[in-house]
């Protein structure tokens, strides 16, 4: 398999719609409304279809604490909810949660941002999700 730089990416992982991955892209790259951007490189190699949280992880063992899919349920739905997940190595011991969740294109930054800066916990974002698990901002 191709491998990932070793920084925040937004990586295709299902390629049925062309124009609903050139859509996520154009709402990822757009500030928020105070200016914030996430920092992503997206990847869009038929190379990486199918990936999943899991294999991300043993792709990104050194560089970012958070990386995102985009897979088949962010490019077929209205709101484009990415998977974001948590890629650095758990500590020995380290209990917490860090399973995957959701976010919508426009709060992506959010998540990179202060996940990435070690600003807030993984588990601000989880808790502020919705009952669907989709974070929509604070």
């Amino acid at each position: 398999m191709t491998a990932l730089p070793g920084i925040p990416v937004l990586v295709r992982t299902w390629f049925g719609d062309d124009e609903a991955w050139a859509a996520l892209a154009e709402e990822v790259r757009t500030p928020s409304e105070d200016g914030f951007l996430a920092n992503v490189t997206p990847v869009d190699d038929p190379a990486f279809e199918g990936l999943t949280a899991d294999a991300l992880r043993e792709q990104q063992t050194d560089g970012p604490i958070v990386s995102f899919l985009a897979d088949e349920t962010t490019l077929t739905s209205a709101e484009h909810p990415v998977l974001a997940v948590w890629v650095l190595p758990h500590r020995d011991g380290e209990q917490r949660d860090l399973a995957p969740f959701r976010v919508v294109p426009a709060e992506l930054w959010s998540v990179e941002n202060n996940i990435n800066l070690a600003n807030l916990d993984w588990a601000d974002f989880t808790r502020s999700a919705g009952p669907d698990g989709v974070f929509r901002g604070f």
